[in-house]
């Protein structure tokens, strides 16, 4: 067995983050101290590993020699002093500067000067915890995620005074204990937490926006653009009470960015304690720990379906044209459309109103649909009526695009549609990211991949739909909506520019 990077390890805080890292720790052959304020709290979450561990055995995946030889190196202990001896030190307590800038102190006070400290924070900066430190230089961020066994990512955080070996020893620890590592610089929300915030706060703009209701949002970023929960599923999975404070804190540290802007309407759920599956209702009303899902839209029924003319100058003509005829409709190829026909446009980034504006299209007879992702590709169309829009018009679209048995939602007009908007949101955000050098691309692929569970990581997203269409989409929502929050990031501007993958790095 390769020797482990630290042989004695310290888990202070015995709550669900410091029983996995100590858990895996363990298993990575280091002997373990748990450590908890609370009288009695790590002996019982040294008994919950050995139950953990016991069910691993019951199930084949680990055998009772093995199970007997970890359960002689997890302790547990009553005071900071029994940690005395060990090579590493991870604090996982509240999220509290000043609780925690105490402890470190104490720890400091305790540990031989070589000795690795180290702090689980998810929001709190590094260098800051380490302000009061004698020795900042073997201090780092060493950021697990919940189930610490099962999310196998690990981010590793210099502050401004870490030393370069530190975070290296810590990365190969991370592999060790099976997890990939990461390495971040000490800014807000690190990697997963920075990443992840367009997911989240775009939806929410799109719902005040009056788009679209929580469960359409969810149905297209799900089955249109792959994402395993939708935003306000995974909202209500992680607890309000959680996941809006981070988008308050990640806004606020960095200085009112519109990118980063939350939503009155999370707010007020937190207000009201309708925080998600753990109080019964969140974005949506749980019986049983089952959601109740409202009703789909019936695909209407209509009698005869009109003509269709899609604009020679059509965004994604050829495309749209093509689904179409196979969906068995009648085309016009003239110049102007006739009096019956239903006007279809594909916009990126416009919304349709725009786009019937400026082509000088009877809006009464427009509707828009989202071609950006590959119609072979998803399992739902989204369409979009504008203000003007008839209602036998709509309907005739919704009964158009749905006759092959796929489903589709109809939303109200909006720049960019839904996958439109979250997906470049996303993208625009980790570009920055790599030009903010919070991480490599590469950690930032991974990490994303592993920490957030998106189908792929943000710049392959934005490889697989095209750095060019991802700017052309932001340029235009920038136009229809005259918010920063769109601005395009330099990084992707550049590669977009030049025809590189966001992925490539500057020599």
């Amino acid at each position: 067995m390769t020797a482990v990077n630290f042989y004695s390890v310290g888990i202070v805080g015995a709550g669900a983050m410091g029983r996995g890292i100590a858990q895996i720790a363990a298993q990575a052959g280091s002997t373990v101290y748990l450590f908890d304020a609370a009288a009695g709290q790590a002996s019982q979450a040294r008994d919950t590993i050995f139950a953990q561990w016991d069910r691993l055995v019951e199930k084949g995946r680990m055998s009772a020699e093995q199970r007997q030889e970890l359960a002689t190196r997890l302790k547990a202990t009553d005071t900071l002093a029994g940690l005395a001896g060990c090579d590493l030190v991870v604090e996982a307590i509240i999220e509290n500067l000043a609780i925690k800038q105490k402890l470190l102190a104490e720890l400091e006070s305790v540990l031989a000067p070589e000795a690795v400290l180290a702090t689980n924070t998810s929001s709190l900066s590094v260098t800051a915890l380490a302000a009061g430190l004698r020795y900042p230089q073997r201090f780092a961020g060493y950021h697990f995620f919940n189930p610490v066994p099962l999310m196998k990512v690990v981010e590793v955080i210099a502050g401004i005074r870490t030393d370069a070996a530190v975070c290296e020893r810590l990365r190969g620890y991370a592999r060790q204990m099976g997890h990939s590592a990461v390495q971040a610089q000490d800014t807000p929300g690190f990697i997963v937490n920075h990443a992840g915030r367009a997911y989240g706060t775009e939806a929410l703009r799109i719902v005040s926006e009056g788009v679209a209701d929580f469960a359409t949002v969810d149905r297209i970023l799900r089955e249109q653009a792959g994402f395993r929960l939708g935003p306000f599923e995974l909202m209500d999975l992680t607890g309000l009470d959680v996941s809006h404070p981070v988008m308050e804190s990640i806004y606020r540290q960095y200085y009112e960015e519109p990118r980063y802007r939350p939503s009155v309407i999370a707010a007020q759920r937190v207000a009201g304690g309708v925080l998600g599956r753990k109080t019964g209702e969140g974005f949506y009303r749980y019986a049983q720990g089952q959601a109740e899902q409202p009703a789909e839209q019936a695909v209407p029924q209509v009698d005869a379906l009109p003509p269709v003319w899609v604009p020679p100058r059509a965004t994604r003509r050829g495309e749209l044209l093509r689904l179409v005829h196979a969906l068995g409709a009648q085309l016009e190829s003239g110049s102007a459309p006739s009096a019956q026909a239903l006007i279809v446009v594909a916009p990126l980034g416009f919304d349709v109103t725009t786009v019937a504006a400026v082509e000088r299209l009877d809006a009464t007879r427009t509707v828009g649909i989202d071609m950006m992702v590959d119609d072979t590709a998803t399992q739902r169309r989204v369409l979009a009526t504008n203000p003007a829009t008839r209602t036998d018009m709509r309907d005739a679209a919704h009964a158009l695009f749905a006759r092959d048995g796929k489903a589709v939602s109809v939303i109200r007009d909006s720049g960019g549609f839904v996958t439109q908007r979250v997906v470049a949101s996303i993208v625009n955000i980790a570009a920055d990211m790599c030009q903010q050098r919070v991480c490599t691309p590469a950690d930032l692929e991974t990490a994303v991949t592993l920490g957030l569970g998106y189908p792929q990581g943000p710049l392959a997203m934005g490889d697989l739909y095209g750095p060019t269409s991802v700017l052309e989409i932001l340029f235009n929502l920038q136009t229809v909506y005259g918010d920063p929050r769109y601005r395009p990031s330099p990084w992707l501007r550049r590669r977009g520019a030049l025809g590189l993958s966001l992925k490539h790095e500057e020599t």
